[in-house]
């Protein structure tokens, strides 16, 4: 085994007191040696912030946090340097400013020590010293230097001299105390309010980074700031353990995280395959290298990135899509919006989500991108008299109307890809707009695509580009807190679609489209990871399979939660006299339900309760319509709280319950056996599986946090231990009757995990390289089928697995076995002996009915040696 690493450069964490370079910056500001990691707008509109980092950490406002005294002066005697602390948040002293602390009262030390005392002639001068440091906003390479040496030389004189002269260093603890004044003390707060005033950071509450904030940060968290990792040095100095390991030989991966939050990822991309070409210059093969990227549908990587492929959301997706009966889309629209009462598309809901997330997140980001697109404007007399407004909406309606997470314009040719998405971003933002003078967004479209740059001065070029690249990194997080975080939690005609890197718009996967997909992937991205849960994921594998099944029976469904509305009607709550919850958020909740009722006998409902109730309320605030997470709307969500409570055990209506737990186990068999495809086709698509943690047996887990509870790995051992034992005891075609007589316990799904793992160790050559190729299948029964075959040289195996099961067994809850199930239909092979992995049977010919391949177990996995080509 080697260590795949999860690394993340686009950020870092900042607050408290263990990030040495940000407390340099909050130090020393622009002249921080680390001014340029970070990737900080030093310039923004607000004036009173120029050559200023807005820290935004306060719990109230900052009036009311100083008179309160929270914020502590600290001077640290053996380093000699002063700190202001809020709580666990460490605040250094601008040194330059040192001479507001040292001088204060000055004159009462001289009575102290005399006048001509040399220790206090010593101290004046130091003080001088201090006040005669380059500034906080110097830039010139010279002036930065001798700052940061002088400080460092001041400083430790202070601490010698406090050393030295106990009658300084009360001195200074006693001017400490005056400035940390109780709040009656008006003078202490005058004091250390022209000390703050006077830094290179300006303190703030933590509710107003998301219309001023001027650092960059991950998404909308100020504890999370980006790097400008497109600069060699920043490079260079984040992945020192990263070359070391490369260098010993202990990294075997790197899965790239956020890498669409990065400048430029191509020229990163490339700095790691240089770095790991200068820490193994033997190695023979290229790095693994994984990025996390979203794609769209329609989308592919950018072939000039040279990685092995993503981290896998665009399989999960895939696969999914596969177990969605994608003749019932237009029912269960139909449902959705008779019980919602809404009228919008899922488009429109996206744009509306995107804009919401603009106006209030991420408002500071787009005012920082319209400041600069102003300063481009302002340099040309044809674009002058757009106004600053005018630009800053523009910018907001393209990045609403955009149609993919971001674009790579300025990182070598250009795609025409980017060019045609932002295009057509530009021209239904266009149709969108709410201004009589439109021409704006042509002029936004040359600079996104750098063509307002041609025949300008080097400068203006410039300009330009730089602002198109600063705009990609911004159409991403757009899209990623206004589809996966608020959109997603806004429409839901079948919430298991709402997935990350999915498209609620998209309603099902043909199989010849899975196919396609497959070929091209063993082609190009053949390593790819393959992932169905992660920890990003809405829901885990095992819930969605669950919930796919509803699309099987919408006539049904709509009945059901017809009466299940009924019978729960009177635990309602009332606000302003609108039912609690709304009939949108009542519908998540029984699909939720769905996707993960107990089916244990003794189930433990107090946990379970705790936890829908707990998701609920993170899925109204994640919707930020009633509720949010910025403001809370506490009698909603008591009410809301109060109605999951009311309907499920122990006070559940009985009429609901029994109803509804006989309709949920009856849907979570199918579910079962839609997660035994899943499984069997993740483990032997083109690619690398993805295991997350706890998914050997069945998962119900939800988002995060309900995804990070403690794995029961103890019950994991004692089932694989279970399986060895009775892999020996028994033959395994007894052994897997007996998997599905107890297919509650997840051992099926576990016994299919551990026989196919085994074959990809003993066969790896056909996993990394095979061939991918659909199976020739015949018959009445051929919808709801997945075969296909992997074959290199003179190994093949043949992966065959039921879809839609609900339709296929008309709703009876058996296993998809026998000739009454699948009557004519067959499989095509090579003639010959094929021993199927799963259950030891050996079956032989080149027709195979599906009633005698699936007669024993669920999936199927048949190997041979020496087989014919299959064309």
């Amino acid at each position: 085994m080697g260590i795949l690493l999860d690394i993340v450069p686009n950020h870092m964490g900042v607050m408290g007191s263990d990030n040495q370079w940000w407390l340099d910056v909050l130090e020393n500001g622009q002249a921080s040696g680390y001014a340029d990691f970070f990737d900080i707008d030093w310039n923004p509109v607000k004036a009173e912030l120029k050559g200023r980092v807005l820290v935004p950490v306060l719990g109230d406002h900052y009036g009311a946090v100083l008179e309160r005294g929270e914020l502590k002066l600290d001077f640290d005697a053996q380093a000699g340097q002063f700190s202001v602390w809020y709580w666990e948040h460490c605040f250094p002293v601008d040194p330059r400013e040192y001479p507001q602390i040292l001088a204060h009262r000055m004159e009462l030390l001289g009575a102290r020590l005399g006048e001509e005392h040399p220790d206090f002639l010593e101290y004046q001068s130091l003080t001088t010293a201090f006040s005669h440091l380059p500034s906080s906003r110097e830039v010139e390479t010279q002036r930065r230097a001798e700052r940061n040496r002088d400080k460092e030389i001041h400083k430790r004189h202070l601490s010698e001299l406090a050393a030295r002269n106990p009658d300084i260093l009360f001195f200074l603890w006693e001017n400490v105390a005056l400035f940390n004044a109780i709040p009656a003390e008006a003078s202490g707060l005058e004091l250390m309010d022209r000390l703050l005033g006077a830094q290179p950071y300006r303190l703030a509450h933590w509710r107003v980074a998301a219309d001023e904030i001027n650092y960059r940060r991950f998404f909308d968290i100020n504890d999370l700031a980006a790097l400008r990792m497109e600069r060699e040095e920043v490079f260079r100095a984040t992945h020192q353990l990263i070359e070391d390991l490369m260098a010993r030989g202990r990294l075997a991966a790197l899965r790239i995280d956020h890498i669409d939050g990065l400048y430029a990822p191509n020229a990163y991309l490339a700095r790691l395959r240089r770095l790991y070409r200068e820490a193994q210059p033997t190695a023979t093969e290229p790095p693994y290298l994984l990025v996390e990227k979203i794609l769209a549908p329609h989308e592919r990587l950018p072939p000039e990135w040279q990685i092995c492929g993503t981290t896998g959301y665009d399989f999960t997706n895939l696969m999914g899509g596969l177990f969605v009966d994608g003749n019932s889309a237009d029912a269960m629209e139909r449902i959705w919006r008779s019980v919602s009462k809404r009228r919008d598309s899922f488009d429109e809901t996206l744009y509306q989500a995107k804009r919401a997330i603009m106006k209030s997140a991420l408002a500071s980001d787009l005012n920082m991108l319209a400041n600069r697109l102003a300063r481009i404007a302002e340099a040309d007399r044809h674009t002058q008299d757009y106004t600053l407004i005018a630009l800053r909406g523009a910018l907001m309606e393209v990045a609403a109307c955009f149609p993919v997470y971001r674009t790579y314009i300025g990182e070598g040719e250009q795609q025409d890809e980017d060019r045609q998405h932002i295009e057509w971003a530009c021209n239904v933002a266009k149709k969108h707009a709410r201004t009589a003078d439109v021409s704006v967004f042509d002029f936004l479209r040359d600079v996104l695509l750098t063509t307002a740059g041609e025949g300008k001065t080097e400068a203006y070029r410039q300009a330009v580009l730089e602002f198109a690249m600063r705009y990609q990194q911004f159409t991403s997080p757009v899209t990623a807190k206004g589809m996966e975080d608020t959109a997603f939690y806004r429409y839901h005609r079948l919430v298991s679609l709402n997935e990350v890197g999915g498209e609620p718009r998209r309603f099902g996967v043909s199989i010849a489209a899975f196919h396609h997909v497959n070929q091209e992937r063993s082609r190009a991205t053949s390593l790819a990871m393959l992932a169905t849960s992660t920890h990003d994921n809405k829901r885990s594998e095992d819930v969605r399979m669950r919930i796919h099944v509803l699309s099987e029976i919408p006539a049904e469904w709509r009945r059901m939660v017809s009466r299940w509305h009924r019978s729960n009607r009177s635990r309602l709550g009332k606000l302003d006299g609108t039912p609690v919850p709304t009939r949108g958020d009542e519908y998540l909740l029984y699909q939720t339900l769905i996707g993960t009722w107990p089916l244990e006998e003794e189930a433990d409902f107090a946990a379970y309760v705790d936890r829908i109730r707990n998701y609920m309320i993170k899925a109204v605030r994640e919707a930020k319509e009633v509720s949010s997470w910025i403001n809370p709307d506490p009698d909603y969500e008591d009410k809301l709280k109060r109605f999951v409570e009311d309907i499920l055990p122990p006070k559940a209506n009985p009429y609901f319950l029994q109803e509804f737990a006989p309709f949920a186990r009856r849907l979570a068999h199918f579910g079962r056996l839609n997660s035994l495809t899943q499984t069997l086709l993740k483990l032997t698509c083109p690619g690398v599986p993805d295991i997350y943690q706890g998914t050997e047996l069945w998962t119900d887990s939800l988002v995060d946090p309900d995804n990070r509870r403690p794995v029961d790995y103890p019950l994991r051992i004692e089932t694989l231990k279970r399986l060895d034992e009775r892999e020996t005891e028994t033959d395994r075609l007894t052994l897997c009757r007996e998997l599905l007589a107890d297919l509650e316990s997840g051992a099926a799904k576990f016994h299919l995990l551990r026989q196919t793992l085994a074959v990809r160790r003993e066969w790896p050559d056909l996993f990394a390289r095979g061939d991918y190729r659909p199976i020739d299948l015949e018959g009445s029964k051929v919808d709801h089928l997945i075969a296909f075959a992997r074959t290199w040289q003179d190994q093949t195996l043949v992966a065959v697995a039921p879809r839609l099961t609900y339709t296929l067994l008309q709703g009876e809850t058996v296993f998809p076995h026998g000739e009454p199930v699948w009557g004519n239909t067959v499989l095509s092979l090579p003639p010959g002996d094929w021993r199927n992995v799963l259950t030891g049977e050996t079956l032989t010919g080149d027709t195979l009915t599906i009633a005698r391949v699936l007669s024993q177990f669920p999936v199927a996995l048949l190997g041979k040696i020496r087989a014919a080509p299959i064309d």
